[in-house]
This record gives structure tokens, sequence and C-alpha cells, in this order.
């Protein structure tokens, strides 16, 4: 029997992961002295409150030990643990060191999803319906590979200085981006880290050079989209607009961040994201 195990940062929760079949272990986050099991022990809309009151969060990956603990719940079955990108979280090589520390690691295999959010969550479900129908790990593994190696990822954040907290944009970039009041666009590179795409002074053409830069690699392929947002449903409806506009007929999956992502992107924060389907 194969077991799929992830991290919150495919934005499933663990209950919801119950009712599927698959195990969800919690990204943490703190925020005013508390830490918090993401999903499941704060709302994002109260995390939001919080930090509207000026709180400053922060977020970690899950201990090492509920790591071992999920793998050595199932030690009868081949395990399949498909996590963060490495470049945006350390998850991944946590996961690694895990399996290094049971003695069933050879059924164990970990997965560099090299996304989150959205298209980790439809990795997750793939691999549950491939499970169900029969397919052997080999097979399963060798599906993912061609569904990640198609993601492109963008964020349009609303405030520079939650990317600048948690390293994921340089200082320089930050501090343009808030003398000038523009909009900043930033892109996933291959390796799972975010560089600066756009800077634009319309939320209109910071996604119209999105969708831009989404034509030249999509073409007349077939894609999913995701939009992710952390109540900014105004800002994803002119999103799901302006694609349903380029590319007709598309299927957009529109999903509601939780709070770990929300420590990095921010309030507001919209994440556009497509993979092959």
């Amino acid at each position: 029997m194969i077991k799929i195990i992830t991290d919150s940062s495919a934005l499933i929760g663990v209950q919801e992961g119950k009712q599927i079949g698959i195990e969800v272990i919690p990204l943490r986050v703190a925020i005013e002295g508390k830490t918090y099991r993401d999903f499941e022990e704060i709302s994002a809309k109260d995390f939001c409150d919080k930090i509207a009151q000026g709180a400053i969060p922060t977020s970690s990956l899950p201990p090492i030990g509920e790591i071992i603990e999920s793998y050595e719940t199932y030690q009868e079955d081949e395990i399949l643990s498909i996590h963060m990108a490495q470049g945006l979280s350390s998850t991944y090589e946590a996961a690694l060191s895990a399996r290094e520390s049971v003695e069933h690691k050879q059924n164990i295999h970990v997965v560099n999803s090299k996304t989150l959010c959205g298209p980790q969550r439809q990795l997750v479900l793939e691999a549950l319906k491939l499970v169900h129908s029969g397919k052997n790990m080999e097979e399963i593994l060798g599906d993912l590979n061609q569904r990640i190696d198609s993601v492109i990822s963008f964020l349009i954040p609303q405030d520079f200085g939650f990317l600048k907290r948690g390293g994921r944009l340089t200082p320089l970039a930050a501090t343009l981006g808030g003398l000038l009041k523009i909009v900043p666009v930033v892109k996933q590179t291959p390796e799972g880290r975010l560089e600066k795409f756009a800077t634009k002074r319309t939320y209109a053409k910071a996604v119209d050079a999105i969708i831009s830069d989404l034509k030249k690699h999509i073409q007349d392929q077939e894609y999913q989209f995701f939009v992710s947002h952390a109540f900014n449903i105004e800002k994803v409806e002119l999103v799901k607009k302006k694609l349903r506009e380029t590319f007709e007929n598309c299927s957009i999956t529109q999903l509601d961040l939780s709070p770990a992502f929300i420590t990095q992107g921010g309030p507001y924060c919209v994440a556009i994201q497509a993979m092959k389907k």
C-alpha cells in the first residue's frame, strides 16, 4: 500500500487530509509570542487581524520529530512524501533527514515539489488518484516529475516588507518598492527561489506582464491555473478575468492562502500559478 504525506504548504489542512486519505504535517507560524500549527490552531483571518494590529509574524518548518513519527506510523507501507520547494523552505531537507532516521527508509520516497500552494496541492491530489488507480511508485513518480517541471509561479505581494523579512527578496528591491509605490511581481526560479520579475504602476499592468510571460511558455498546451490569495477577492477576480480573456476555456482553481504563506507574501498577496494537466 502507498501512503501519501505532505505539508500544509499544499493548502490542505490536517482534517481535510484525513477525509481524502492522506496525512498532512502542518507548518508552524508564530505571532505575538505564540506558535500555532498552520491551518489547525489559527485561522487566516485571525492571523491577518493580528498583523493589522502591528504584530510581525514568522514561520517555520514542522519539527523533524513529527515527520519521523509520521514515517514510523506506516512501517508496512511505501510512503510518498511530497514537500514544498527546496529553495523556499527547509521542509524538504527535514523530510530527507527524517527518512534517514527510520529503519524502513528504503520504502520512503521524498519529493521536492519545487513549488507550493495550488500546484503542490494538485500534485498531492494527482498522486492520490494514481494510487487509487493501481499505479506503482515508479509510475507515480514519473507522472509527478513531468508535472513538476511544467510549473510556473508568480506572486504579487501587497507589502515588500514580508518578502524582505523572510529573505525572499533583496533589501534593495524591497526599499525601492516602498519608495516608488509600485506594484511588484516576483517569479519563482527553477531552483525554487523568488526573483524580481517586474514592477508596474498599476495592478492591471502587473497582471498583464504575468500573462504575457505565461503565453510564452504555455502556448497551445493544456494547463491548469491556480489563483491563491489572502483576502483580496477583488484582485483575484481581475486576474481570473484576464486569464479567461487570454486562455479560452481555461481551468482556474481559486484557493485561500494559509497563515504560513501569508507570513511570506503578506496580507492581500495574490499568487498566480500554472501547471500542466
